[in-house]
């Protein structure tokens, strides 16, 4: 908590000096040496083994990993790598069966709107869409016909839905709702959606929770 503080101390200090496009390299070391760092290194082998393995051969290596990680300090596996990036494991529409979700109940399953809500989320209406396009047309022209546009399935919130209209399938982004847990900047199949900082700070705040 120490090491985080002083990072936003310095940053704001950089701002108050007129050095608004200095890179946070504070921040980067301050993480780096922070025990949020250490933590996530102990288990760096875990989805790796999960994903080559399967679940039930996989727990008791990734039990070990983490063991021997976190009393001596060393892994047997080293740091294992995903083989691929995330985006480049998404299946296309044509290989894949749809899948129908039962409809929520409003008691143990809820639809995603009323969860956006529970996060307080709140971004000025009026703000500059934080939620980038390289190109525009890609959403529509190609991510819809070969993966069957997925950010508007793998988005939590509902950020992205695909309209239709007379004119044909329009793409929109519904930036107010993002809770900003950037899986479209991660997941999308062309990567053309780049996460950027909201402007004023906005996002969700889980204040009741």
């Amino acid at each position: 908590m120490k090491t985080g503080m002083l990072a936003a101390e310095a940053a704001f200090a950089a701002l108050g000096e007129g050095r608004s496009n200095d890179a946070l390299t504070a921040y980067e070391d301050a993480y780096a040496k922070s025990w949020v760092a250490k933590d996530l290194r102990m288990v760096r082998n875990a989805k790796p083994l999960w994903s080559k393995l399967g679940t039930m051969l996989a727990l008791p290596f990734i039990g070990l990993d983490m063991w021997t990680n976190q009393l001596f300090g060393f892994s047997f596996f080293g740091t294992l790598k995903h083989g691929k990036p995330d985006f480049a494991t998404l299946r296309k529409a044509s290989e894949c069966k749809p899948i129908e979700y039962p409809k929520p109940d409003g008691k143990l399953t809820f639809d995603r709107l009323s969860s956006v809500f529970l996060s307080s989320t709140n971004h000025e209406e009026d703000q500059p869409v934080h939620l980038r396009l390289g190109d525009p047309s890609i959403p529509v022209g190609h991510n819809l016909p070969e993966y069957g546009e997925p950010a508007q399935r793998y988005c939590p919130a509902g950020v992205y839905e695909v309209v239709q209209e007379p004119s044909g399938p329009r793409f929109q982004i519904n930036a107010q709702n993002c809770v900003h847990c950037k899986t479209c900047d991660i997941k999308d199949p062309a990567q053309n959606i780049t996460w950027t900082t909201p402007e004023g700070g906005g996002g969700p705040n889980y204040s009741n929770m």
